[in-house]
């Protein structure tokens, strides 16, 4: 099936149906704004715009403006398009499928090379009731339009008999906005039959009608949820219908309705055969049979199961489950004939708030029973058909007038009967089957109705409560009885519906009678199925899978886990609901409880819509794959709020059982600061003077980050002047447990994209609400660190919150073994060693605010050789990087002995979950270079350990083993036209670190790792990398929060130099523009005279024309400068200041247009 096809056409479809019947409403004066008065009126006609209406349309006029009065124009052109697109899309179905009584084509033609439909060859001779006559003189006249209209209308008037509920009497204002143009080439008509645009074949299962209305409401759907307003009532159906995938019915299906027969005949296990999404347990515990004894019936009668789709939208449910109960039927020997209306009036049941979705439920199960007795319609004209569908209807329009009609007095108990009767269903298109029925006395409402049906009106006014009774009344009574009976199987998509966006009077109600799960609209129609479902009954459902593990549906996993029995599960794979916005579970369930096992399949491994229905048979075919699993409902209990965790094995769930938990062993767990406005409040450390962090007007803060066991992530401080009293002022901030930031802690990042890690935080580390902690209340117990970051964890995990977003409620609950005590000193070694590991890593590189020298210095050893150096620093970080593996895998395997999970889990730690970095040469390299800058501007000293200057006065006695820069400025520029030209300090640098002799050899290590070019010089291969890249590393090294800042002039890069933020004053510009770029354009200038001497003089062609190249780019840099010297004038008069604790984002912009941008 092309469903890409189909959407594109039933979206288009329905803009051209809105847009032709909003033109015939317009022809008959009618539109959004006014109702235009007829202009002549007289006994029997009324003219609109000069035309005539004839009685009949006059008549279906007054009842149009009267449905706009009630509803409003726009939802009456909506439901007349939706009332003609249902009914083309039926027509259609049944012509290909020939299933129409006049067995000819009304669209389209059997002949492939005629464009016109086979009814308009044939008109005369149809077996229709029609004016012969009248199709005559329209055939003569080519009205070819009019005539489509009409045998159209016949057609529909004629399988009334058959099937009411889509093909009403056409008698009424539908007929009169019957759009027009439908024969042109390119209508939607002619795209419905136009078999390049919908292959034929899409038409022969029935599946497609619900696949079509689902698109055909895509506008609208998408329009409701990005409003991301609260829904009105008509907006409901269109925000919660979805129409479910063939294989995901097919598995609810078989795996309910055909679990609950087979179950009670077992003689009849053949049939899952044809059952392929049928998830049979394939190690049967020895006395499952006997469990099963007390909820089964060996006398069950097909015919006596009753099958429930309480939201049963366009029927795509009911249709499967036909198919499934006349293989039962046909295996109990039933006649084949009487078996399609046996189904339909004793097995299906079905509601829905959406008119347009009833109708196509009972056309296609009509369908269905079709396809199994072609002479099915003939069955229905002759004995009728009572269908158990229903479009809820709402008493809202009923006045105390009707009630008193309808009780047949006007007080008393059988009017206060009455108002009871009808009060129930007020706003019940909100509220759909949850309804809550009482029993208020049939036999006295269906009295009624025949007194009123036997009854004639006394005069006008009767008459029109008369026929608004007789309308509504029956329809009442169908819903009532669906709704108070109880079903053998309930199977359903119920509507997702999140609490914030529900309407007050549906939020209330649900709050009312489902407090409990009032979350989400799904979990409320899980409760009510299992109150609708008889005790021996089973249930199937999909929705989203939130329910299963997250703190908000724990009720409704308690009452589950509790009082029934999961028998099957499939979880999909992230995105693979294609119709959802949210990842969905398929489920199955026994409306009891029991110690039968139940069978799920976990597809998250695979992505792609296509690839779930495919693994899901791979799984049921093989049930030894890995993403198959077996597990009894009962187990989830021992697990603390109770989550779905069908892939935990008995020993981690065993864990879970024996075991105190996380939240026993601790002080606390908590969150930390929440500012309320981290732009204000947070930094990343190197952006502020560092003496304030000393002092602690700026705090160290742990923030959350990326995967990192044992210690780092640690960049971020936090406003805390006078004791955070700006902070503690603000509106909107907390302070958490701010009480115990003195304490050791460990931290872990709420939300992550991969597993969870847990740092050790040293004292006065404060901790963000995004960075929870562990808080102690003496001892830090660092064998906890130890179960924490252990693979045991992450198996635990896994249970607790596979969604990756690790709240404090599922840290609280893992299970801590006290068995640790015994190995207590070995493992407490161990942790320490990783998180001594973990921080000489974390602190060799400028990030850490521990760093003390680049690598190529600290593991120096007297080497004269970068590359020395960097084998010595190589060494020892794989060293490191392999000890650190090694700890990780011993404290595994420790942890998996005390939990009893030897065997269970692997203790070998993969290569990408350790951190810590071996040397890289290119990497370091880069972060030589930028280390050498720093001290170039006295950031760092060599001289000295650590920050040297990050704000406040420098000591320019602080650099005697090399002079920092006195005038915090070094020009980057295509050549050394100045002392303090970068690239020349850099190679001073080198040469004082390394040595005069070795020098060379070490600017060529160092220009062979940035990616030497051919004939490049090491020199000009690192003012390449000046110039192009040295900056866009800083910039991603220091996370878009730069300290060394590049003014640059633009494009042509004619000019550019760095400074350092904390060295910045007001005279900073000025000493720019007067000291370095007057000069630099005084030397461009004179090199453009020699350029024109070149041009001018006796040179040779050659020469000039390199001239003139030189020339053309010199130009250019030369007014880039000019316009840049404008600017700089201006900005350096204006002597502007910054204040580091406004952070680099707000200091950097006061110099737009003069820096790069970042």
């Amino acid at each position: 099936m092309n469903k890409a096809a189909l959407k594109t056409f039933a979206t288009t479809a329905r803009r051209e149906l809105l847009e032709k019947i909003e033109t015939r409403a317009l022809k008959l004066g009618i539109t959004g704004d006014s109702i235009q008065e007829a202009e002549i009126e007289s006994s029997d006609a009324i003219y609109i715009d000069g035309r005539q209406l004839s009685s009949e349309e006059q008549t279906q006029r007054e009842r149009l403006i009267d449905r706009i009065h009630e509803i409003g124009f726009k939802r009456v052109l909506e439901e007349v398009a939706y009332t003609w697109f249902n009914r083309f899309t039926a027509l259609r179905f049944m012509e290909v499928n020939d299933y129409l009584p006049t067995r000819v084509r009304v669209l389209s033609s059997t002949n492939p090379d005629s464009a016109e439909p086979d009814m308009m060859k044939e008109a005369l001779s149809l077996d229709l009731d029609i004016n012969k006559e009248y199709v005559y003189d329209l055939k003569m006249n080519n009205k070819s339009e009019e005539l489509f209209k009409y045998l159209i209308i016949k057609h529909c008037n004629d399988l009334n008999r058959y099937m009411p509920f889509m093909f009403e009497k056409i008698n009424d204002y539908t007929e009169l906005l019957f759009p027009e143009g439908l024969l042109t080439t390119d209508s939607f008509v002619r795209r419905m039959a136009n078999t390049e645009v919908i292959p034929e074949d899409n038409w022969e299962k029935v599946e497609v009608i619900g696949w079509l209305y689902q698109y055909y409401i895509a506008d609208e759907k998408d329009r409701v949820i990005k409003a991301k307003k609260k829904y009105k009532t008509e907006e409901i159906p269109f925000a919660t219908q979805l129409f479910t995938p063939d294989w995901i019915v097919r598995y609810m299906v078989q795996n309910s309705l055909g679990r609950y027969w087979l179950e009670s005949h077992p003689e009849h296990r053949d049939l899952i055969k044809d059952w392929e999404f049928y998830l049979n347990n394939p190690n049967p515990e020895a006395n499952c049979e006997e469990k099963l004894v007390p909820y089964i019936n060996r006398e069950l009668k097909v015919e006596d199961i009753k099958c429930f789709d309480p939201a049963m939208g366009s029927g795509h449910i009911l249709v499967y489950m036909f198919d499934v109960l006349y293989a039962i039927y046909s295996k109990c020997g039933y006649a084949v004939k009487e078996i399609p209306r046996l189904i339909l009036e004793n097995n299906l049941y079905g509601l829905d708030i959406d008119g347009r979705a009833y109708q196509l439920a009972c056309f296609s199960v009509v369908m269905k029973a079709l396809e199994y007795n072609r002479r099915f319609l003939k069955s229905i004209e002759m004995d009728g058909l009572t269908l158990n569908l229903a479009a809820i209807q709402q008493t809202n329009n009923l006045n105390e007038d009707d009630i008193a009609y309808i009780s047949g007095v006007k007080y008393g108990p059988a009017f206060k009967k009455t108002q009871e009767f009808i009060k129930q269903f007020k706003d019940a298109k909100i509220y759909g089957s949850l309804i809550e029925v009482g029993e208020h006395g049939d036999d006295f409402f269906f009295n009624r109705l025949k007194k009123i049906l036997d009854t004639s009106s006394k005069d006008l006014f009767e008459e029109n409560t008369r026929n608004k009774v007789l309308d509504i009344l029956p329809k009442l009574l169908k819903q009532s009885k669906i709704m108070r009976m109880t079903y053998d199987i309930f199977v359903s998509n119920p509507p997702y519906l999140g609490r914030s966006l529900m309407n007050k009077d549906l939020s209330n109600f649900i709050e009312l009678r489902f407090n409990e799960v009032k979350t989400d609209l799904f979990s409320a129609f899980l409760i009510y199925g299992f109150r609708k479902t008889r005790k021996t009954g089973h249930l199937a459902f999909i929705s989203p899978f939130v329910w299963m593990t997250i703190k908000s549906y724990e009720y409704l996993r308690k009452f589950i886990v509790t009082n029934k029995t999961i028998s099957s599960m499939i979880e999909l794979e992230y995105n693979a609901f294609e119709v959802a916005t949210v990842p969905v579970c398929t489920y199955t369930l026994r409306n009891y409880s029991s110690n039968i096992s139940g069978e799920y399949i976990k597809l998250s491994d695979f992505k792609g819509i296509e690839n779930q229905p495919i693994k899901t048979l791979e799984a049921i075919k093989n049930p030894n794959v890995y993403y198959r699993y077996t597990n009894i409902t009962k187990n989830f209990s021992k697990i603390e709020g109770m989550p779905i965790a069908y892939w935990g094995t008995e020993k981690i769930i065993e864990a879970f059982d024996k075991n105190e938990s996380l939240a026993a062993k601790v002080y606390m767990i908590t969150k930390g600061i929440f500012t309320g406005d981290n732009e204000r409040f947070i930094r990343l450390w190197h952006e502020v003077n560092y003496l304030d962090i000393q002092n602690r007007s700026w705090n160290k803060y742990s923030k959350g980050g990326g995967f990192r066991k044992w210690y780092g992530n640690s960049i971020f401080v936090v406003r805390w002047k006078n004791e955070a009293e700006e902070l503690k002022a603000f509106e909107g901030s907390g302070l958490g447990a701010s009480k115990y930031f003195n304490k050791e802690h460990f931290v872990w990042s709420k939300i992550s994209s991969s597993n969870i890690s847990f740092r050790y935080d040293e004292r006065n580390t404060f901790f963000d609400d995004a960075s929870p902690a562990v808080l102690f209340e003496k001892r830090t117990d660092m064998t906890l660190l130890a179960i924490l970051n252990s693979k045991a964890v992450k198996s635990f995990l896994e249970i607790l919150s596979p969604t990756m977003n690790f709240q404090i409620g599922d840290i609280k609950k893992i299970p801590v073994s006290d068995r640790i005590g015994k190995y207590r000193e070995t493992v407490e070694n161990l942790v320490r060693k990783c998180i001594y590991i973990s921080k000489e890593d974390w602190d060799s590189f400028e990030t850490s605010w521990d760093f003390t020298k680049h690598v190529f210095i600290k593991y120096q050893k007297g080497a004269k050789k970068i590359s020395e150096s960097f084998q010595n620093w190589l060494d020892f970080s794989s060293k490191q990087r392999e000890e650190l593996k090694q700890a990780e895998e011993k404290l595994n395997q420790l942890i998996n002995h005390i939990y009893d999970l030897d065997g269970e889990i692997d203790p070998v730690v993969s290569d990408e979950s350790i951190k810590v970095k071996v040397a890289e040469e290119k990497r370091e390299v880069k972060s030589f270079i930028s280390y050498a800058v720093g001290c170039i501007f006295g950031r760092y000293s060599l001289d000295r350990d650590g920050i040297v200057y990050a704000g406040g006065k420098v000591d320019f006695q602080d650099y005697k083993t090399f002079s920092a820069d006195k005038d915090n400025i070094l020009p980057i520029l295509n050549g050394a036209y100045f002392e303090d030209d970068i690239v020349s300090k850099f190679v001073d640098f080198v040469r004082v670190t390394f040595g005069k002799d070795t020098l060379n050899e070490n600017l060529d290590i160092v220009a062979d790792a940035l990616g030497r070019r051919k004939d490049e010089t090491a020199k000009e291969t690192l003012r390449r990398y000046f110039m192009n890249d040295f900056y866009k590393d800083h910039v991603k090294t220091y996370r878009n929060r730069p300290i060394y800042w590049l003014f640059t002039s633009g494009k042509e890069k004619a000019f550019n130099c760095l400074i350092y933020m904390h060295r910045y004053d007001k005279t900073t510009l000025s000493r720019i523009r007067t000291d370095y770029l007057h000069d630099y354009q005084i030397r461009l200038d004179a090199e453009k005279k020699d350029l024109l001497n070149i041009i001018d003089g006796d040179s040779t062609a050659k020469e000039i024309s390199n001239a003139k190249k030189k020339l053309k780019s010199l130009d250019k840099k030369i007014d880039e400068l000019k316009a840049y010297d404008e600017l700089l004038h201006h900005m350096a008069d204006m002597q502007i200041e910054i204040d580091l604790d406004d952070g680099v984002k707000v200091n950097y912009e006061n110099f737009k247009g003069l820096v790069a941008k970042i």
